[in-house]
């Protein structure tokens, strides 16, 4: 785990930290909508035949060995220009099984991380799951679950959808908890379609509260596709995650994405607009910058250039698999994001 010293007037006060120096591990916890990352193979009870050589995409050995080397390139690179190790923890969604993850964890780029891979399968119709890759230099996990979002279609049955994954343990020698999500889609539009999204932020907010009741300083991560903005109410209202780190209470969260999204800058694109549904939520816990403990730096998102659209009805938008059915030789229609964490070395 590599050690910076940083010369604290460039995150703090001048008048107050001039002159003095400390030593830091940095951490880096990223998350990536990794945009329909099947394998070959036809999977019972899924609805997954598309992603097969004999679908309409004609999705072969050759287009998923390369899809592997694309996304292992583009997780190689987020955060190595201040920790070799890079991520030391990432969250994806759009994932089918562990098989995928196994193979991409262990691609060229990205074996020698050693990274280790919680997942479950959930309910969710296309076979899409969620999950959590980890460096156990970094992370040691203590346990995990799958939490169940509950929605309902108008006929009363239970509407399949992605769980939330919850998974605890020691990150560089402190007690975490991660939720890794990706919420409903807004198929039927915005409106009709966010009291699914909010039901799954209830989902989190339920444990964290919980959590928070035991102790307001506990440090809790949301991260994830939440289909939604940081503006959006499943967000600022259920989760109620505030803008500035001044305005959170113990035991409340921090958006460090809504500067971000108020200013234009987003992960995706739709009709021309920018969206920013790949958010990092974390706890009051976090934001104590003179603390012993892991503390919050900074917020990115990962968008260089190489994965960008440079023609066509997506220019602009970041390079993407498919265009339609035809493999666009691209990495994912979402940017990864990735928040940075330092932690006094005494």
């Amino acid at each position: 785990m590599r050690h910076i010293t940083l010369s604290l007037f460039c995150l703090f006060s001048i008048a107050t930290f001039a002159q003095k120096t400390k030593a830091y591990k940095i951490g880096i916890i990223g998350f990536y909508n990794l945009e329909n990352f099947y394998d070959t193979i036809d999977q019972p009870n899924v609805s997954d035949e598309e992603f097969t050589p004999n679908g309409p995409r004609h999705y072969n050995t050759s287009v998923y060995t390369d899809k592997i080397e694309r996304l292992s390139d583009v997780l190689s690179k987020i955060g190595i220009e201040d920790s070799p190790d890079g991520l030391s923890i990432f969250g994806s969604a759009e994932i089918e099984n562990e098989s995928v993850l196994y193979d991409l964890v262990n691609s060229p780029k990205l074996k020698a991380r050693n990274y280790k891979i919680v997942h479950y399968d959930s309910p969710d119709e296309r076979g899409v799951d969620v999950a959590l890759m980890y460096n156990p230099k970094y992370f040691t996990v203590t346990g995990s679950k799958p939490l169940n979002v509950p929605l309902k279609m108008e006929d009363g049955k239970a509407r399949k959808t992605r769980d939330v994954l919850w998974v605890w343990g020691n990150y560089m020698g402190e007690p975490l908890h991660v939720f890794v999500n990706h919420w409903p889609s807004r198929r039927g539009g915005e409106e009709a379609s966010a009291p699914g999204r909010a039901i799954a932020a209830g989902v989190c907010k339920k444990v964290i509260d919980s959590l928070m009741a035991i102790n307001p300083e506990t440090k809790c991560i949301v991260m994830g596709d939440l289909n939604d903005d940081p503006i959006s109410p499943s967000v600022a209202k259920v989760l109620n995650a505030k803008q500035k780190p001044e305005q959170v209470k113990p035991g409340g969260m921090f958006n460090p994405w809504i500067d971000f999204y108020k200013q234009g800058i987003g992960t995706l694109a739709y009709n021309d607009a920018w969206n920013l549904f790949d958010q990092i939520i974390i706890s009051y816990g976090f934001l104590n910058k003179q603390q012993d403990g892991v503390f919050y730096r900074t917020a990115r998102i990962f968008n260089r250039d190489f994965m960008v659209q440079k023609t066509g009805r997506f220019k602009g938008y970041p390079l993407r698999t498919w265009d339609g059915n035809i493999y666009n030789q691209g990495y994912s229609d979402h940017f990864p994001t990735y928040l940075e964490f330092l932690k006094e070395v005494k």
